[in-house]
């Protein structure tokens, strides 16, 4: 069993910066990818940035050259920063674990995703 607590979310205006953190605990020594994945009002949960325990990340195209995913082993905490952030990140903001391995092209799908925290939000304003 894995809890992940995400931190972090706020009020921020276009062209700003904010940092998302998430704590996992538990049996963290088996996740192989960690991500973070949002959700907006009335649209679908969609996935943002994954980190695979032995290979680079994996970003969605609408956040590419703007948020970095990285993870401190040490205490087993994900981030995301979020640069030059748009009104249209204005979302929900989930982050997610997983111990099975999986292809990398599902590592951006919700469903292949055991573990969920209950979201911190976001709000973008212009």
């Amino acid at each position: 069993q894995v809890d992940v607590v995400e931190s972090g979310g706020g009020s921020v205006q276009a062209g700003g910066s904010m940092r998302l953190s998430c704590a996992a605990s538990g049996d963290t020594d088996n996740l192989y990818r960690m991500a973070w994945f949002r959700q907006a009002p009335g649209k679908e949960r969609e996935g943002v940035a994954a980190l695979h325990k032995t290979t680079g990340p994996t970003y969605a195209d609408s956040v590419k050259g703007r948020f970095t995913i990285s993870k401190d082993s040490a205490d087993n905490t994900l981030f995301l920063q979020m640069n030059n952030l748009k009104p249209d990140d204005t979302a929900m903001y989930y982050c997610a674990a997983d111990s099975r391995v999986a292809p990398a092209r599902w590592w951006l799908r919700s469903e292949n995703y055991k573990y969920w925290g209950s979201g911190t939000e976001v709000t973008v304003s212009s």
